[in-house]
């Protein structure tokens, strides 16, 4: 009898070893968050760094994940937005879209043209600041400030379909002076074309979007390397190599197409195309997440273990995580993305951070501007944060789905140890008695 209420005893106090566990798992994973001072430094030096084009519209939709979650494709809500006056949770992003426009305007370049570097250069990098202009239109900001918002987005739009070079099978380059195709353009122009689409009705422009991921996927995608993607293909002074941050781009602008799709109007009969999104978005993560380093970063090319640890990639992918959880219920890469947001929020001691410096600018970071090097400010990189946290956050208020098998994994030896000694002590009383 005596044995058998010991035994009792010590299942009782393995579940409450696995319950302590568990809770201290959840206080942590509280503890490391950034503060909204914080978040608030970073947005500060994202927007004093932010100069070219896909910085500016990489931050623009930074600030409508995070200030405005109802204007995001990303969010449950319905789309197309609402109409009329924006909320002044926008205004930083109807400001950006105006700077822009204003700028285009004073440039005095006529016909069809990109939203910035006319010059020529990246094409696909202007197209990100696509989606700040369209909504500063469908928000009514023309009418108070006299731009012509509708005007520069449709000249966008025209100058990425007529006068960007081409591959043979309809993908659009990347570049105005070769065909030549990056990573990088799936976040600037397939989000811009699908939003383009769902604003004007146009089920084409959104069918678009997704052809175009389709065909860079299947330029790009490395079947060797469990389905990461190479950098840049195609023409001279290509990148077989698969950067991380690459990767994250793309993840990022299929999961804004899927987003689209399935708040629009044509959800139901584009249901093969976001399942085809997921499966994209997936593949990437299930390539990618095994070269997760120790410390809870990439490395700048994920599977090349002499490149630097860069916690700019490390923010975009795990932001991809959360999001793919909310937007399609695929929860295995989350135990990962919880330990680089905790890593990169991590501070030893004293209210220091490890990834940031002290003006909280993030680093360790790959250089903007030449992929291959360390820099030192990245405000793509500041960006990234910004998506990672607001993805976390949604997916936290929602009710951590997925969280569960994530405790689970992340913890499970720290569980085991502690069932283990209980277990362990218990059967040598038993033995004793």
């Amino acid at each position: 009898m005596g044995r058998h209420r010991l035994r009792s005893s010590a299942s009782l106090l393995l579940a409450g070893g696995i319950f302590l566990a568990s809770s201290a798992f959840t206080t942590c994973a509280r503890a490391q968050t950034l503060t909204d001072d914080q978040l608030d430094a970073v947005k500060a030096r994202l927007a004093e760094g932010a100069t070219h084009s896909w910085e500016i519209g990489t931050r623009a939709e930074a600030l409508i994940e995070d200030g405005t979650p109802t204007y995001s494709v990303l969010n449950n809500t319905s789309l197309p937005p609402p109409q009329g006056q924006a909320p002044s949770s926008l205004d930083e992003v109807i400001s950006v879209a105006r700077s822009v426009v204003e700028a285009r305007a004073a440039s005095d370049v006529q016909g069809p043209q990109p939203l910035m570097d006319a010059s020529g250069g990246a094409a696909g990098d202007p197209p990100s600041i696509g989606v700040a202009v369209l909504l500063a239109n469908w928000t009514g900001a023309g009418a108070q400030d006299g731009h012509n918002y509708a005007g520069a987005a449709a000249d966008q739009l025209e100058y990425l379909l007529e006068k960007v070079p081409k591959t043979n099978d309809g993908a659009i380059s990347h570049r105005i002076e070769q065909v030549q195709l990056w990573s990088d353009f799936v976040y600037m122009v397939p989000p811009f074309l699908a939003y383009y689409g769902v604003l004007t009705h146009n089920e084409t422009l959104l069918q678009m979007a997704y052809d175009q991921c389709r065909l860079y996927r299947q330029y790009l995608v490395d079947d060797d390397a469990g389905g990461m993607w190479k950098h840049i293909v195609l023409g001279k002074n290509t990148d077989s190599g698969h950067w991380s941050t690459g990767n994250g781009w793309a993840a990022a602008g299929m999961l804004r197409v899927l987003g689209t799709i399935q708040h629009s109007q044509y959800a139901k009969s584009m249901k093969n195309q976001a399942k085809d999104l997921t499966n994209w978005v997936s593949e990437i993560h299930g390539g990618i997440y095994p070269h997760l380093r120790s410390n809870g970063l990439f490395g700048n090319y994920a599977d090349d273990s002499s490149t630097f640890d860069d916690a700019s990639s490390t923010a975009i992918l795990a932001s991809t995580v959360y999001r793919l959880a909310l937007l399609a219920g695929v929860h295995t890469h989350l135990p990962q993305a919880e330990q680089s947001r905790k890593a990169l929020a991590t501070a030893p001691s004293g209210p220091a951070l490890v990834h940031f410096t002290s003006d909280m600018w993030l680093t360790p970071v790959v250089n903007p501007n030449q992929f291959g090097i360390e820099g030192t400010q990245s405000p793509e990189g500041q960006a990234f944060i910004v998506e990672m946290h607001a993805a976390w956050r949604d997916w936290a208020a929602l009710g951590s789905p997925g969280a569960n098998a994530a405790v689970g994994r992340a913890a499970g030896v720290h569980w085991a140890a502690i069932a283990l000694g209980t277990v362990v002590g218990l059967v040598g009383l038993t033995g004793a008695l």
